[in-house]
């Protein structure tokens, strides 16, 4: 719960804004402690202008709370009548992200583990034993180049011509 706090200091927030990087957190906010969450907070608060990149870090973050979260505010708007995608994908914590294109799972592990279940629909899994520390920008060349060789088809069928 410390990581933030240290992460999230004067000068590497000062990167974040000359790169243009906007962060963002998803994940329950008030669960953590109050440092962590004023860590996070004020960077994202310092970064809101930029207009590049968006780094978004999963903190505190479960995507069954989530659906849990979200489920709770539907139900508890009076406004809402009828229940459909759009409304559901609008009370999630990633309501302001475009879809997810590319998952990458380091470590060798090719499972979700609650993470973003919704969000990753349409998503392509690319699966790497190296661990995250050793996920460098060669291994992520490597991880868009097998994403642009794909078929990407959303659920439709392709038919043999």
């Amino acid at each position: 719960m410390a990581m933030p706090k240290r992460l999230l200091n004067h000068e590497q927030v000062k990167k974040f804004h000359n790169e243009n990087i906007r962060l963002n957190w998803i994940g329950r906010r008030t669960k953590v402690p109050a440092a962590t969450a004023n860590a996070f907070l004020k960077a994202i608060n310092d970064s809101k202008s930029n207009t590049g990149l968006v780094l978004t870090f999963a903190f505190d973050y479960g995507s069954l709370e989530e659906i849990t979260q979200a489920v709770t505010a539907i139900k508890n708007d009076p406004s809402i009548n009828t229940i459909t995608e759009k409304i559901i994908f609008n009370h999630l914590y990633t309501k302001d992200l475009p879809p997810v294109d590319l998952l990458i799972r380091t470590g060798g592990e090719q499972r979700l583990s609650n993470f973003l279940l919704l969000q990753n629909y349409y998503a392509e899994f690319y699966f790497t034993k190296k661990y995250w520390p050793d996920f460098d920008g060669n291994a992520l060349i490597e991880a868009i180049i097998d994403y642009n060789n794909r078929d990407r088809r959303f659920g439709g069928i392709k038919l043999n011509e």
